[in-house]
């Protein structure tokens, strides 16, 4: 046999094994290298020698052509198509099948796009892609802000059984898992799922209980596995299942609570309501299943449940259909949803939800874009959705996105913080406040309390991709806090999952220096990381600053030089902080002009700075003009801050800047308060955290 039949025939029997374990969503590398009888290293060889790609990417080349396959000769929906392929979420199913086809999904199927048109389309025809993500906002900083990668409402999350995080009590958490349909008519499924939407909201806005988010439990709509498995996966004690089916004007609906401790149904109701009584249905079931698990409801929260969203049944089909639609999270899917938003608004003129759930699509449509076109759009409807409901969850979000449209996130907080008192439970809230107190207004206490706060909610597990990406988040958030151990411990098994995450060895090599702070070695090691990656401005700037804390100015010049090109070039306003420092690296190589200009623009940055840092960053400005007296003034403000990042403790003292403040007697006490300020936070961090159950 020749040796392209050997080598046909390897990669035929690497898709069929591919094939055969399509939907199991954690088989990856090493399970693939097991069955084909091969090391993961001779893999690795061999496939990227067959097909140019690695591993992980083939993997994913296979089941995308599945899911082609899938799109064009089958009735199945695209979240049910996206689990049938093996990835953990819809969100990042479309993301990577836009990725390998350069269109979503949702485009083949309202296209009629086909295997020849997709054969027609190549690589240099497709444009280059957008983020479709908040978090690529803040793709730039990476020490003292978190690395965030993944779409907004897709950052899902399953722990390691023995992981620190999930050691909470789960006796009052619950899970309401996908309600089947049983019409023979597909065309049901909007208004079966919208009952299992509904019974899921009602019970998330019940702060006794831990309700796990609708995108964590649509991985099981059609599982094979049994109720204590599902409930094992998402650390749960109590499952709804459910049942159902609209007959003309009647419901159908077979109910049932679970205790999956011991797999026993512990209340079931069989419903036959007429579609009028539909929001009562919904909240019965709601009262029924509280009762039975004896969680405590507020009466504030039994006056949320009751609350009928609104009294026109055509607006609320209207409504449910366009939740099915937004499903998609595609720019197609958020049109689609828009339009019939506002078509049950033109029933219900006085539909909170409906216009919260237009600002909210239109803040997506909106997101990529360097000049906002929806701002206004997105105001008027989050003022009407909360001129018609003040008190709930969706209006306060919605004015929130607005807030953060115009990048008022101070104003947008307390909408966030009031829309979680309505809806404890909704992890779209809480995952929205990480980001923010990882960057926007800086606060290490509460980033780490929703990042484990949103993990504990969705709790899905993701693909490997996608969970490498999460725990890279939570890594991160963890080493801001100065929880060393723990960084190093989800840092690894982000690598674990992805060896080819980029940004998972920066942030392991700043987890070593924190255990080390071997200033040589750090050095090595991203210069070596950068010359893999020589497009990498993170690592460009973090590698000059390392020269400059070893006062080898020649060298942080080399890479300032570039990393100053690079920002010149493409007018990119990033990093303002390094100024100062860019500025002294420049003036030591003899450049006065433009060092001053760097001088200039970090005064700037300082005088704009509201965020706890600014006294710190003005310190050094004072020292840099030799004011030593200001200087100090400056740290001790700082002093009086709290819930500031772990770096400033590792790097202030590495500054040559500092060089003046530090023969001077009082400065060292001042650096002894601000050291044991951090400290006496963390500590109390800890003690909130295992109040919150959190850790």
């Amino acid at each position: 046999m020749s040796s392209n039949s050997f080598e046909k025939k390897f990669i035929e029997e690497a898709e069929a094994i591919i094939l055969d374990k399509m939907s199991e969503e954690q088989f990856g590398v090493s399970e693939l290298a097991t069955l084909m009888s091969m090391s993961r290293s001779s893999l690795l060889r061999k496939i990227k020698k067959q097909s140019n790609l690695s591993v992980s990417q083939f993997i994913r080349k296979i089941r995308l052509q599945k899911s082609m396959e899938m799109l064009e000769n089958t009735d199945l929906t695209i979240s049910e198509i996206s689990y049938q392929v093996g990835f953990g979420n819809s969100s990042y199913f479309i993301k990577c099948f836009r990725e390998d086809y350069g269109y979503s999904p949702g485009e083949v199927r309202k296209r009629g796009f086909n295997k020849e048109i997709s054969d027609e389309i190549t690589p240099s025809k497709v444009p280059e892609k957008e983020s479709s993500s908040f978090f690529n906002q803040f793709r730039w900083p990476l020490i003292g802000t978190v690395i965030i990668i993944l779409v907004l409402f897709t950052v899902l999350l399953t722990q390691k059984s023995n992981s620190k995080v999930e050691t909470a009590n789960t006796k009052k958490s619950i899970a309401v898992l996908p309600f089947k349909n049983m019409s023979s008519d597909s065309s049901n499924l909007y208004f079966v799922n919208g009952l299992m939407e509904s019974s899921l909201n009602n019970l998330q806005k019940i702060e006794d209980l831990r309700v796990i988010s609708r995108t964590s439990v649509e991985k099981y709509r059609n599982t094979d596995k049994n109720t204590k498995e599902i409930a094992e996966d998402l650390k749960v004690r109590y499952l709804v299942e459910g049942s159902g089916q609209r007959v003309g004007g009647q419901v159908l609906l077979n109910i049932q609570l679970i205790d999956a401790e011991h797999d026993t149904p512990i209340w079931s109701q069989q419903y036959k309501h007429e579609v009028v009584d539909i929001f009562s249905l919904q909240n019965e079931i709601a009262t029924k299943v509280t009762a039975a698990i004896e969680a405590k409801v507020r009466p504030s929260e039994l006056e949320q449940i009751d609350k009928k969203p609104t009294e026109n049944l055509v607006a609320y089909d209207f409504y449910l259909q366009a939740q099915e639609a937004s499903k998609e999270e595609s720019q197609e899917g958020l049109e689609e949803a828009i339009r019939l938003y506002k078509k049950a608004i033109e029933e219900d003129v006085q539909f909170s939800q409906s216009y919260a759930q237009i600002a909210i699509a239109y803040y997506y449509l909106d997101l990529n874009r360097a000049d906002k076109q929806y701002t206004e759009v997105i105001n008027n409807n989050a003022d009407k959705a909360l001129l018609y409901d003040s008190k709930s969850a969706e209006s306060l979000v919605a004015k929130a996105l607005y807030y953060m449209n115009v990048g008022d996130y101070a104003l947008a907080v307390p909408h966030l913080e009031k829309a979680l008192e309505y809806n404890p439970n909704s992890s779209t809230v809480v995952q929205i406040l990480s980001i923010i107190y990882s960057y926007a207004i800086p606060n290490t206490s509460k980033y780490l309390k929703y990042a484990l706060k949103g993990i504990k909610l969705d709790i899905a597990a993701n693909d490997s991709i996608g969970k490498s990406f999460i725990y890279l988040q939570l890594s991160n958030a963890l080493i801001q806090t100065g929880f060393v151990d723990e960084a190093e411990e989800y840092i690894n098994l982000c690598l674990d999952y992805n060896p080819n995450n980029e940004y998972g060895p920066i942030l392991k090599i700043f987890i070593q220096y924190a255990q080390d702070q071997n200033t040589e070695k750090t050095t090595r090691m991203l210069v070596k990381e950068w010359n893999r990656d020589t497009t990498r401005m993170d690592i460009l700037q973090e590698t000059a600053k390392f020269y400059y804390y070893q006062e080898q100015y020649d060298s942080a010049f080399f890479y300032y030089r570039k990393f100053v090109s690079v920002k010149e070039q493409y007018n990119l306003d990033i990093y303002p902080q390094e100024d100062l420092k860019i500025g002294l690296v420049y003036e030591k190589m003899g450049f006065i002009n433009e060092a001053k200009a760097f001088f200039d623009s970090y005064t700037l940055y300082c005088e704009n700075d509201d965020s706890i840092y600014q006294p710190a960053s003005m310190a050094l400005k004072y020292v840099h003009e030799g004011k030593i007296e200001l200087a100090l003034d400056q740290l001790k403000e700082f002093s009086t801050k709290n819930n500031f990042q772990y770096w400033f403790l590792l790097f202030h003292g590495k500054d040559p800047l500092i060089i003046p403040l530090k023969k001077h007697p009082e400065y060292h006490s001042i650096m002894k308060k601000i050291d044991a300020k951090f400290w006496e936070n963390q500590e109390q961090l800890k003690q909130t955290l295992k109040d919150l159950v959190l850790i």
